[in-house]
């Protein structure tokens, strides 16, 4: 029996058209679209619109998951009828823009009339390839796209839009390698393109041209400067052998083999312009594994699978579905993404005027969002969310409350990292004043804000202050832990490193012999702060052998690790300076020696 056609009223805000390419078949790109549309219609107690479209004409297939029978109109027919429609206007120049006349034939033939209901517990529906009569596959062959196109550019763009109205996700099953329709499903229609493949070269080779060939068009053609998001989608991977998965993933040059993470880091790289991405969050989550249930019939796993089963495909699509539905990059992390809705939540709670119950995890969430962006080298993110974290602080809690001075730390250290030393020693001696008037000039807090200001004095050169409010720092720790405490070793570390920077490199030996005695008993010779500090210790004694100027950028004595490090995880950022990853506008960094940093690993 026909399913029962219904109308639905116009959206507030339109949806967006999502298109599922594979450039190779049997990747279980059909399979993965029918399971998300299902997952995506039965959202919001079953209130989401989502309409599929089978725009693989040669190989249709949707209609077999939904039990919805062939023998009805679908994508062929529809676009039959605009073809015809467009041989009966007569358009004089002028008179009509090609959006215009698009749209007029649409209304003209009804293009709603041509989907189906695929589900009668939610609001899924379908849109065939077409009616599979005896003559299906010679109509097929028979419908020119091309002059298609030609006749009405805007037609596939405004056929998109009109279905983004009514529904609010429209997934398109395109048909596989380099056709027309092809073509027209991967760049004219979608908002979002998700790339189906298998890890193996042809598949990688082909979408990686075609990553090239979308952006470019959109790029290049100015009716279709619109967003497209592209979400490569790893599927039928065999997780029974991690050698070979991690194989595939990771590739090897030796043997040829590119690896499907360096591809696509690649290929979107330069699409969107980003000198450094890493996908490495997005698929250590989304991976479609291969199960045994899958190649006979193909069933929707979705429907029965228990999703918090961490085996379990449905658990798959949650994951992918944590960047899809909120337009996520793939390549933002995993961390990021809640970050990002608790922040966009608390800030929404505040407009509708929401109190210190509000305020404050919002300023919370905002420090962690900073402190992400700035391990990420995102300097310019991290600098927003740290200001403003520290306004919401001192707004509800005062200036010298610890969470403000915390605040204030926090961005004290990513104003270091950027070099903007003044504004840096400007918080951090706020911060100091505060800890010691508060807490006592022997407290850990206190103690970890004089190593910070001391930092940033000795980058710029006022090392003598540096050194003065460093030894008062070994000293405390010295009276309370002891001279062989961790602590107190890292405390030295430091003492060197502003040593190095003046380049009283006779004076720095001597400290880093003592650092390097030290961890080597309590942490053992082949701990990486040992190893660190001894190749500290070479390199100033080879500049003292040459007379050469002092380079210690790769190697410094202080590690900030251990149980007991001496820098909180507020302060931490000048000791993370060379560990962190480049951000995307900076070169990576090299490993020849050149001006010393105070911290940097």
């Amino acid at each position: 029996m026909e399913p029962q056609r219904l109308s639905l009223p116009p959206l507030d805000e339109p949806g967006e058209v999502v298109t599922f390419h594979s450039h190779k078949g049997g990747t279980g790109r059909t399979m993965a679209l029918a399971n998300l549309s299902v997952m995506l219609a039965r959202r919001n107690n079953a209130t989401v619109p989502t309409l599929m479209i089978d725009w693989d004409m040669e190989s249709p297939g949707l209609h077999h998951y939904f039990g919805v029978s062939e023998d009805g109109p679908g994508v062929l027919e529809l676009f039959e009828a605009c073809r015809d429609q467009l041989l009966r206007c007569s358009r004089l120049p002028g008179a009509q823009d090609d959006a215009e006349l698009a749209q007029a034939v649409l209304d003209a033939v009804g293009w709603e009339q041509y989907v189906t209901r695929a589900d009668s517990s939610r609001p899924l529906y379908l849109m065939r390839a077409g009616r599979q009569d005896a003559g299906y596959a010679e109509r097929v062959a028979r419908l020119d796209w091309e002059a298609l196109f030609d006749a009405c550019p805007a037609l596939f763009r405004v056929f998109a839009a009109n279905t983004a109205r009514r529904f609010r996700h429209v997934l398109v099953d395109s048909r596989a390698g380099r056709t027309a329709t092809a073509g027209i499903c991967t760049t004219l229609l979608p908002t979002k393109l998700v790339l189906v493949f298998t890890p193996n070269r042809q598949n990688l080779d082909g979408l990686e041209a075609l990553v090239q060939r979308a952006t470019t068009w959109r790029r290049s053609h100015e009716d279709e400067q619109r967003e497209l998001l592209i979400y490569p989608l790893p599927s039928r991977v065999q997780m029974d052998d991690s050698a070979q998965r991690s194989l595939w993933r990771r590739g090897d040059p030796e043997r040829h083999i590119p690896g499907y993470q360096p591809v696509f880091e690649r290929a979107l790289g330069e699409a969107y312009g980003l000198a450094r991405i890493s996908l490495e969050s997005y698929f250590d989550e989304v991976q479609l594994q291969q199960a045994r249930c899958l190649a006979c019939g193909e069933p929707l796993p979705v429907g029965a699978d228990d999703e918090d089963d961490r085996f379990s495909v449905t658990r798959t699509f949650q994951a992918f579905l944590g960047w899809f539905l909120g337009g996520h990059r793939p390549w933002q992390s995993r961390d990021e993404i809640p970050l990002l809705n608790a922040v966009a939540q608390g800030r929404a709670a505040m407009e509708r005027g929401g109190g210190r119950g509000v305020s404050l995890p919002l300023a919370r969430d905002l420090a962690r969002l900073g402190e992400l962006y700035r391990s990420e080298g995102r300097h310019e993110q991290a600098a927003a969310c740290l200001e403003e974290s520290l306004a919401l602080h001192v707004l509800i809690l005062g200036d010298d409350h610890a969470d403000s001075l915390d605040s204030k730390a926090a961005l004290a250290d990513l104003l270091f990292e950027r070099e903007q030393f003044q504004e840096a020693q400007y918080l951090q001696e706020a911060v100091l004043e505060a800890r010691e008037r508060m807490l006592g000039a022997s407290a850990p807090a206190t103690l970890d804000a004089s190593t910070a200001l001391a930092a940033t004095l000795a980058q710029q050169g006022q090392y003598p202050e540096a050194l003065t409010l460093q030894d008062a720092v070994i000293d405390a720790h010295q009276r309370a832990l002891g001279g062989e405490h961790l602590v107190t070793v890292e405390s030295l570390a430091v003492r060197a490193d502003i040593l190095c920077h003046a380049e009283q490199l006779d004076d720095a030996g001597e400290v880093l012999e003592h650092v390097l005695a030290l961890r080597s008993r309590l942490l053992g010779p082949d701990h990486a702060d040992t190893l660190r500090t001894r190749k500290v210790l070479a390199l100033a004694q080879g500049h003292l052998r040459h007379a050469g100027p002092p380079a210690v950028r790769d190697g410094w004595a202080g590690s900030g690790q251990g149980p007991n490090r001496v820098v909180s995880v507020g302060q931490a950022g000048y000791f993370a300076r060379r560990a962190r990853k480049p951000g995307p506008d900076e070169p990576a960094a090299e490993h020849e020696l050149s001006a010393p940093r105070i911290g940097a690993r």
